[in-house]
């Protein structure tokens, strides 16, 4: 009896985690960037990479230094000597960039222009009823100045508007 209201509670908690919002919106985040890596990709792969590859080498990998001589393989395949193969790395590091910039450029750059554009958009909607109300308030001031202004010219006392209290 113990060991199912334990199991309960496990299962109550557990459920109580996969139903909060934050776990859910990782989960989709974590689809929508997988499907998204392969936009990234298909565009690094399809249309940039033959762009670098049309004024450059299209590999890096193959280039390399030999620290210790001779560098390559003996009479069993073994290789021999210590290689630096810093065209690994540029070709990662050139990937990234690459990745990144198509990233930014096509995805991250018009997002924020969008969402700068929305903003602005409600920012002059809320200024529109600001001035509206402000308008309204000074309509309604000059309304009781001239009033005021039509007393006075009118003496000040009983006149057929009424009583000067009437206001």
């Amino acid at each position: 009896m113990v060991s199912e209201k334990k199991k309960e509670s496990v299962l109550a908690g557990f459920k109580a985690f996969l139903m909060r919002g934050n776990v859910v919106d990782l989960a989709v985040a974590v689809v929508i960037g997988a499907a998204f890596t392969n936009i990234v990709n298909s565009i690094v792969k399809g249309i940039i990479g033959p762009l670098v590859g049309a004024i450059g080498t299209k590999n890096l990998d193959v280039y390399k230094s030999c620290l210790k001589d001779p560098c390559g393989l003996d009479a069993s395949g073994q290789p021999t000597g210590v290689e630096i193969l810093w065209g690994s790395v540029l070709n990662a590091t050139l990937t990234f960039v690459i990745t990144a910039a198509v990233v930014y450029f096509l995805m991250v750059l018009p997002m924020a222009k969008y969402l700068a554009k929305v903003e602005a958009h409600r920012r002059a909607k809320e200024g529109v009823q600001e001035t509206m109300e402000i308008t309204e308030l000074e309509v309604l001031k000059e309304i009781r100045d001239a009033l005021v202004a039509q007393r006075g010219a009118q003496g000040g006392g009983d006149g057929p508007t009424g009583p000067r209290d009437a206001l």
